[in-house]
């Protein structure tokens, strides 16, 4: 499994659930309903919708019909979108062997299978988007619903 934060995760799962949701009527969803639809902690949600909202990566309004959406087509929104709203990608990879080693004449043995790993995983971030999640048909109900319903 990739390795990222606790909030790009959260902020991840937000948006694939705005995903589901996504039409062009443009329907708006609660912090709320996002949170208790995927078990998240409502303050946290509204924070990386809020964050997300600064990229240009939902659209909110308040009020008794606001709610959030995406503010553009979930194929045109790449998990490397999302996870660049929440940490440094840019970081360099730290050198087994300290941090004047690569760079400052030959690399470590290590040095092309560490860029090769971080280049991969770099590719992967932009090539996976959300629109599989329009047309997936899953529902998205809580583990407490769907315990209540059996």
């Amino acid at each position: 499994m990739l390795k990222i934060g606790k909030l790009a995760q959260q902020a991840i799962v937000a948006a694939s659930y705005l995903a589901e949701r996504y039409d062009a009527a443009g329907t708006r969803v609660s912090a709320a309903e996002i949170a208790d639809a995927r078990e998240l902690p409502r303050p946290v949600v509204a924070k990386v919708l809020a964050q997300l909202s600064l990229r240009g990566i939902t659209t909110g309004t308040t009020g008794p019909t606001g709610g959030y959406r995406l503010a553009r087509a979930p194929k045109d929104i790449s998990l490397f979108d999302i996870v660049e709203a929440f940490e440094r990608i840019d970081v360099r990879p730290m050198c087994p062997f300290g941090p004047n080693w690569c760079g400052n004449g030959e690399p470590c043995p290590m040095h092309d299978a560490i860029t090769a790993a971080v280049d991969h995983v770099t590719v992967f971030l932009k090539t996976q988007h959300f629109g599989p999640f329009v047309a997936s048909g899953k529902t998205s109900r809580s583990r407490a619903s769907k315990k209540a319903k059996k």
